[in-house]
């Protein structure tokens, strides 16, 4: 494994996934091929959680960048005000001497919980909603009343199937984040069919 503290090592390309807390650095060689640097542009990603949210999140290129690559890099400390979930990103390029802007490349990144960090939850949401239904099926709640009014506001609960379905749901979508895990650490997913002839 190469030293990704060291900038000729970082990655291409934008992290799909990164720790809270964690330095991230990596580079895009591409843009800089179209939109050098010593022509008088930069580059600057700007990234926003789903969900919307006021806070706009700034990685301008790093000092290191050249006319081969641009260089991003995220502080440890920048990335620690991140709230864990999905953020939606876009590369812009600014031509310095107009001060137009393109937005030139778009895409995510998911933000997963520093287990160094109190009450941290690893679990994706996936995962949480099933846990929640299980203990709706399991008895955990009134069964007796399905819904209810009281001083002009009501509350109805989900019918039994609905429940069912909706665990089953969640069941798949966790199945198929630990098979995505799986492969990634290069290891046989549950759905890997074998054949011998």
């Amino acid at each position: 494994m190469a030293n990704l503290f060291d900038p000729s090592n970082a990655p291409e390309g934008e992290p799909t996934e990164v720790v809270v807390g964690d330095f991230i650095q990596w580079k895009r060689s591409d843009v800089a091929q179209d939109y050098p640097t010593s022509a008088g542009y930069t580059a600057e990603y700007v990234a926003r959680i789903t969900g919307g949210g006021s806070t706009e999140i700034k990685f301008p290129q790093a000092a290191g960048s050249t006319d081969d690559y641009y260089l991003f890099s995220v502080s440890s400390e920048t990335s620690a005000a991140f709230i864990p979930g999905l953020y939606h990103w876009q590369l812009e390029i600014t031509q310095t001497s107009s001060g137009n802007r393109l937005v030139v490349d778009i895409g995510d990144f998911t933000a997963i919980p520093d287990m160094d960090s109190n009450q941290a939850d690893p679990r994706i949401h996936a995962e949480i909603m099933l846990d929640k239904i299980e203990t709706l099926l399991q008895g955990k709640a009134d069964a007796d009343v399905s819904s209810y009014s009281i001083a002009g506001r009501s509350l109805t609960k989900l019918s039994f199937q609905e429940l069912l379905d909706a665990r089953d749901h969640y069941r798949r979508e966790v199945v198929q984040h630990n098979n995505k895990e799986l492969v990634k650490r290069g290891k046989k997913s549950g759905s890997t069919i074998q054949v011998r002839f």
